[in-house]
């Protein structure tokens, strides 16, 4: 039975709902996609692979997603950064391994970027930062980039909501403030990134602009062939598991 998720106050009195798993350094923090949340597949995998391995484990929702209070409507890419930050500070000891899945791609960066004391290693599973900017607004037409101006809200299709997305503009110029894949990177810990190239929301060309952007020198690039944007199939959790293990495994 699954215990009841604790309780990380934030401090405009919003709640951060988590799960946290006691064990050894390097920890690993899972940072979901958008609209995913800490009961997903890849974040259940992860609670069981350090469970088994004794290593500490930490998963939450951010900010109006899962069972942590807020409107997702309202949220931001900043927010939820300082949502993974608040959970790396009150949550975690030591270094920390991060893996961020799309949308947590890029936050797990900003995050990283916060706190490099306290990052061992990055894995991106399809990690999507900057893509407000360079995946959305490129494929929206001028007809509807002149609406979504005008009236400040879009509803795009998706494969993963058969209602598709919403996003507010101010969604768009908040992100704005985060980008970054407009200079270099300055963080130099190990960072692995993982990428299917059948990936039909975030090209598998992103994990190289991350990739070439990163100032560390310890940086590989994983394509899977016949890899989807999720990357959750058992061989693909496989891959993950490997992964980490060579990460975590004493130097």
């Amino acid at each position: 039975m699954t215990s009841p998720a604790g309780i990380l106050p934030r401090h405009d009195g919003a709640t951060i709902a988590y799960h946290r798993l006691a064990g050894r350094s390097p920890g690993v923090v899972f940072l979901a996609g958008m609209r995913s949340d800490m009961t997903g597949t890849k974040a259940l995998f992860l609670d069981d692979y350090c469970r088994r391995r004794g290593h500490a484990y930490v998963r939450f929702d951010y900010f109006g997603h899962g069972v942590s209070s807020g409107d997702f409507a309202q949220g931001t890419v900043g927010r939820w950064a300082e949502d993974a930050i608040a959970a790396i500070d009150s949550l975690t000891e030591g270094p920390q391994v991060l893996v961020g899945s799309s949308l947590g791609g890029w936050i797990m960066l900003l995050a990283a970027r916060a706190r490099p004391q306290r990052i061992h290693a990055l894995v991106g599973i399809a990690a999507a930062p900057d893509f407000t900017a360079d995946l959305i607004w490129p494929r929206l037409d001028p007809a509807q980039q002149r609406a979504f101006r005008a009236e400040g809200v879009i509803t795009l299709p998706s494969e993963y909501h058969p209602a598709g997305y919403t996003y507010r503009l101010g969604f768009f110029e908040e992100a704005e403030r985060h980008l970054l894949l407009r200079e270099p990177i300055a963080l130099a810990c190990p960072v692995r990134l993982l990428h299917g190239l059948g990936d039909a929301s975030v090209p598998w060309q992103r994990s190289l602009d991350i990739a070439a952007r990163l100032e560390s020198r310890d940086v590989t690039v994983t394509l899977v062939k016949d890899g989807d944007h999720r990357l959750s199939s058992p061989r693909d959790l496989a891959r993950l598991a490997q992964t980490l293990d060579a990460l975590l495994a004493p130097s």
